[in-house]
């Protein structure tokens, strides 16, 4: 299991049904190491604490697996990627992740698992929840409900050994008690109130 990129960004103002709302989901990848404290990475900000950050969901991770299929939704939906970003290929943090990885699913990942990086441990806390702010970025309104119906959420986890992350960094997964998988805990959510 590798650590990709490690991916920050500052909140600022997203188009949404001709509003604008503050977001940080924006995130771009960082060189070199990054600090991870109790309630997140250096650099890294989130614009509404009521759903994201704090302690139980202090970093947010992403298979990379799922790249391809996200590029693939919004090509069936017609969404355009930013200015400059290249047709082929989703950016590290497109998805809101402040780490992305490879070789970790969510089927194979429980709320409590932790993982240790050279220099931190993170705790696996919950499932990301998609909300509207995923449908502006990934550029067509039913993004959150292919989320629901894919499973392809990822995952928060909390900083239980404060330290440092660096891309290119490897990982080891120890089990917890493995009450609830997060694919479990994903699929339990109801998701009637999504377009």
């Amino acid at each position: 299991m590798k650590l990709l990129s490690v991916n920050t960004g500052q909140a600022r103002p997203l188009a949404i049904d001709g509003r604008r709302i503050l977001s940080a989901i924006g995130k771009h990848p960082v060189a070199g190491p990054v600090k991870a404290h109790s309630l997140g990475l250096d650099g890294d900000e989130q614009a509404d604490p009521s759903v994201h950050g704090g302690l139980s969901k202090a970093v947010y991770a992403y298979p990379s697996e799922h790249m391809a299929f996200w590029l693939a939704q919004r090509r069936e939906h017609g969404a355009s990627l930013f200015a400059g970003t290249p047709d082929d290929a989703l950016p590290p943090g497109f998805m809101g992740e402040n780490l992305s990885l490879q070789g970790l699913l969510e089927h194979e990942v429980w709320v409590g698992d932790t993982l240790h990086f050279p220099d931190c441990v993170l705790r696996v806390t919950e499932p990301r929840q998609p909300c509207f702010k995923f449908n502006a970025i990934m550029g067509f309104n039913q993004a959150s409900k292919v989320m629901a119906q894919s499973g392809h959420c990822g995952f928060y986890l909390a900083v239980q050994v404060p330290g440092t992350l660096q891309a290119g960094q490897t990982f080891e997964l120890r089990p917890g008690q493995r009450g609830l998988s997060i694919a479990e805990a994903f699929a339990g959510k109801r998701w009637k109130h999504l377009r």
